[in-house]
């Protein structure tokens, strides 16, 4: 069984059989979990900004949330989680 390090090896499925297929062969690594629910933990210590951004990458950014079942604001929380650890863990 193939291991998933990062969201962005999902793939955008064409339905629930392709899917279901992918699943079978794949897991999700534990510390990517634990990254997601370590983004959710910091909810209540969040501080709201504005971030302006070109409406085409919104739109995108919120097709690719909802074919992952995310929210789009969490999902580019953990986007951001997951590159800075990897900015720490690079230097």
């Amino acid at each position: 069984m193939e291991v998933v390090i990062d969201w962005n090896e999902v793939p955008l499925f064409d339905g629930e059989q392709a899917e279901g297929a992918f699943w079978g062969e794949h897991e999700v690594d534990l510390r990517l979990m634990d990254a997601a629910a370590s983004a959710n933990a910091e909810m209540s210590e969040s501080v709201s900004i504005t971030l302006r951004m070109d409406p085409r990458m919104l739109a995108r950014i919120k097709r690719l949330a909802r074919s992952r079942f995310l929210n789009y604001q969490s999902m580019i929380k953990q986007w951001l989680s997951e590159r800075m650890e990897k900015e720490m863990r690079d230097r």
